[in-house]
């Protein structure tokens, strides 16, 4: 199998049709036809099957798109890693991550991204829900890291990271913070005062959960960040909700929700069939390969 056979077989499955998936390999159609009849006698079966109105996957072709997708982006992944080994060219990428997401959880895969890109030229930008969709969108990201986003794209490509859960933290000093308990009942909480995290990816679950215990956040504050959230916890102005791997402070302390169940998944996120530079895609392998485990975090459900 050569990597020309299954480039071309990526192009044919996302057009669907010989003549533009040739133009877009720069091939001519006979030369993509007979590279796909070759890889489909390598395999063992029909990948496409052509008709006149339309042409579509086989049984065979959905199953092994995913796997060549996955070979062919390695192998660039290599080839590129090896000129860049090579040289100290610049390779531009431009990360967007939610403000909910740590950016601390990152610093391994970013120091093995350096590492084989020693040209690497990274632009990380900040935002919301929506501004983490809208650099998807524009191209102004190539990759972004969130929690849920929720089914606002359909075409969103997501890779589920890890798991965690989401603790209740409160100013040192508290009366909850004081007690020998490691976690808290919803029912203590119903005159505390709840600093609100506006545009976070996990607020609509947690409040689906929260009403269905009965319980309702008396909101005193509201915030974007969870470094803001932090500091108003400092300030002791109330007491929040956060996700496992929040920013910490010595000055805060976390509890276990006792009757509440939730948690979030984070993820990484690209658009569907847009094609991803080098070092793009050598980021997403490291972030889909790292050992999130040692944040206390599990592997999505």
């Amino acid at each position: 199998m050569e990597m020309q056979q299954v480039r071309y077989f990526l192009a044919l499955s996302n057009t669907l049709n010989f003549t533009r998936a040739a133009e877009e390999c720069n091939v001519t159609q006979p030369a993509l036809t007979r590279a796909i009849k070759t890889l489909e006698e390598e395999l063992g079966g029909e990948l496409l099957r052509r008709e006149r109105q339309h042409s579509h996957l086989t049984e065979l072709g959905r199953r092994m798109l995913p796997l060549l997708q996955q070979c062919y982006d390695a192998a660039t992944s290599a080839k590129s890693l090896a000129k860049a080994v090579q040289s100290s060219d610049v390779a531009p990428l431009n990360v967007t991550i939610s403000n909910s997401v740590n950016i601390a959880l990152l610093v391994s895969p970013f120091t093995e991204l350096f590492r084989a890109y020693p040209g690497v030229h990274l632009k990380i930008n900040r935002g919301s829900p929506a501004a983490v969709i809208d650099a998807l969108k524009s191209g102004d990201a190539e990759l972004a890291i969130a929690g849920p986003l929720g089914q606002v794209w359909d075409r969103l490509d997501v890779w589920p990271l890890f798991q965690e859960e989401i603790e209740l933290a409160v100013n040192s000093d508290h009366p909850l913070a004081r007690r020998n308990e490691a976690d808290v009942s919803l029912a203590q909480l119903a005159a505390e005062p709840v600093l609100s995290r506006i545009d976070w990816e996990t607020s609509e679950e947690l409040s689906r959960c929260l009403s269905a215990k009965g319980y309702s956040p008396r909101t005193a504050h509201e915030v974007e960040t969870d470094q803001d959230l932090l500091a108003l916890l400092e300030a002791n102005a109330g007491v929040g909700f956060v996700s496992l791997t929040a920013p910490r402070s010595s000055n805060t302390r976390r509890l276990k929700l006792r009757d509440l169940d939730v948690s979030r998944i984070v993820s990484v996120y690209a658009v569907a069939g847009r094609q991803r530079s080098p070092v793009a895609t050598t980021l997403l392998n490291l972030l889909r390969s790292a050992d999130w485990s040692t944040f206390g975090v599990s592997e999505p459900a």
